[in-house]
């Protein structure tokens, strides 16, 4: 099951990452656009995530994923992180909301990042 230093680690790994709290919690960014955070006590991860795609992913696994009160308006989903399969699941996740925040000028650098395994 990841916990939060994977969370921490995986998001770190990731170009041109940084870490800051902020709300009291840890945030990460990447060119200083917020990609992800750890609420919850850091039990979980709030995440970018397309609002038709964060509903079906809530409809289809409502106990991993979740949307908060206060980000309903936003493109945010909530990952329970003992709900996760494994550290590769939390890399896909991070990836794909870096990718979000990305610029293009980083997308461009790292076509294959947040790609699924194989594909």
């Amino acid at each position: 099951m990841p916990d939060a230093e994977d969370v921490r680690r995986i998001a770190l790994s990731l170009p041109d990452t940084t870490e800051k709290i902020a709300w009291s919690m840890p945030t990460f960014r990447v060119a200083g656009k917020m990609f992800a955070t750890l609420p919850e006590d850091e039990t979980s991860i709030a995440v970018r995530c397309p609002k038709e795609e964060r509903d079906e992913l809530v409809m289809a696994e409502p106990g991993k994923f979740w949307i908060a009160d206060h980000e309903a308006q936003f493109a945010w989903v909530r990952a329970r992180l003992a709900a996760l399969e494994d550290e590769g699941e939390l890399r896909d996740i991070l990836a794909d909301s870096w990718r979000q925040a990305a610029p293009s000028r980083l997308l461009e650098a790292y076509p294959e990042l947040g790609l699924p395994a194989g594909g």
